[in-house]
């Protein structure tokens, strides 16, 4: 039996398309539990679909990108709407909104605010005083204007905790990520005639070998090295091709995916696919899934294919090493760097049963540690611990317990 006490809860992020790939399952969950919960975001055209799946959305400009005017009036925007409605905790997302939404929280005097670092913006990939000016922010946002540190990657955690990103070490939480294992992307929930149907929609037969990549498109995620890499390797297999899952949006600091696209469109055996969101079905008609990016968090997509039992190729980076066992489950190469990319791919293209064994292993690895029951419930465990809102029961929800997690140790997965 729930407790009747109507908290209320704001997300922000920076787009709405990050509330539906990123967020949505947290905002379901929280609702359930009785919390009232409103999302603050740029609108980009997905807001009647989120709105019709029971969301409540506040329409905030919010660039990403360092612009001085706009992003003043982007906090200024966030603290009236903060004041207005009065909310028991900001949880902020992404790195720009996040900083805005945390100086319009402790102006707006919300009493508490929790940033989730999906990676941290600093990454190995950059030059020392680039790398030292982002560190330092994050640091000092991290330690001065937030109260609950969450992270997703192990890497990130535990540089957090080594480097005291907070004054209190219980107030930085490592809580991963994860998928619907047991719904949403299994692989036997998605039937021999819709994986047909797909292929067919696409214009993919079943004696081809395709490629699948899932995510935004600029440079930073590998794309170019990607389709050079393609391209060698479409001279050698007629048969293989490569699918592409995502779009440019208007509101990317970097646009030179507008160059990818048109490059993409030149070659017959690249399939641009466009936003999609039926991303099981799509993994399902796959048989590789890759991922170059160079900087990343915690990568949902290396996930989401690795529960469709896929075999993977992805750089050694942050985030992807947490999720792709070097010759267990897919290969790990550098980064920016297209001749590995290339060799690793190959060696999938070329042997089926490697692809079947490392997409078992794939599939194996996920229920052992990215499953989102875990994740979501360590959150709302969070949530219920700083607004009083618990549920006698909980100890015998789904992926719950009834501890106080946040006095654990935080770093579940081994």
């Amino acid at each position: 039996m729930a407790v009747i006490c109507l908290k209320k809860i704001l997300q922000v992020c920076a787009i709405d398309r990050s509330v539906e790939s990123l967020l949505f399952p947290l905002i379901e969950k929280l609702m359930g539990e009785g919390y009232e919960v409103h999302t603050a975001c740029s609108d980009t055209g997905r807001f009647d679909v989120l709105t019709a799946k029971g969301l409540t959305l506040k329409s905030i400009p919010i660039k990403r990108k360092i612009d001085p005017i706009s992003n003043l009036v982007t906090i200024g925007a966030l603290y009236r709407l903060m004041k207005r409605e009065k909310y028991d905790v900001v949880h902020v997302h992404t790195p720009i909104a996040a900083v805005l939404g945390r100086v319009a929280a402790r102006l707006a005097r919300v009493p508490h605010v929790i940033y989730t670092a999906h990676g941290y913006f600093f990454h190995e990939g950059m030059s020392k005083s680039t790398y030292q000016m982002y560190y330092t922010l994050e640091k000092w946002f991290a330690r001065h204007m937030t109260d609950y540190l969450l992270l997703q990657s192990r890497e990130d955690y535990e540089l957090s905790v080594k480097d005291s990103f907070s004054s209190q070490t219980e107030r930085i939480l490592h809580i991963g990520n994860g998928v619907d294992l047991t719904e949403r992307f299994h692989p036997r929930h998605v039937t021999r005639e819709k994986v047909k149907s797909i292929k067919a929609s696409l214009g993919l037969r079943d004696e081809q070998v395709v490629i699948t990549y899932v995510g935004r498109m600029v440079s930073e995620k590998g794309i170019f090295e990607l389709l050079e890499a393609f391209r060698k390797l479409a001279g050698e297999f007629p048969r293989l091709r490569l699918l592409l899952v995502g779009d440019v949006s208007s509101s990317e600091r970097d646009q030179r995916g507008q160059d990818f696209v048109g490059l993409c469109r030149q070659h017959p055996q690249i399939i641009l696919a466009g936003f999609r969101t039926d991303i099981p079905e799509l993994m399902a008609a796959s048989d590789i899934f890759v991922l170059p990016s160079h900087r990343e968090g915690l990568p949902r997509s290396i996930i989401e294919a690795m529960a469709m039992a896929k075999p993977i190729v992805a750089t050694n980076i942050r985030g992807c090493r947490e999720e792709v066992r070097d010759g267990v489950n897919g290969f790990l190469v550098e980064p920016k760097q297209v001749c590995p990319l290339y060799v690793a791919l190959k060696k999938l293209v070329v042997d089926s049963r490697l692809r079947e064994a490392f997409g078992q292993n794939s599939r194996s690895i996920a229920l052992e540690h990215f499953d989102e029951r875990t994740v979501l419930a360590k959150q709302a465990a969070l949530f219920a611990q700083l607004t009083g809102q618990l549920r006698e029961e909980r100890g015998q929800e789904k992926g719950g317990s009834g501890e106080d997690w946040t006095r654990r140790e935080h770093s579940s997965f081994p």
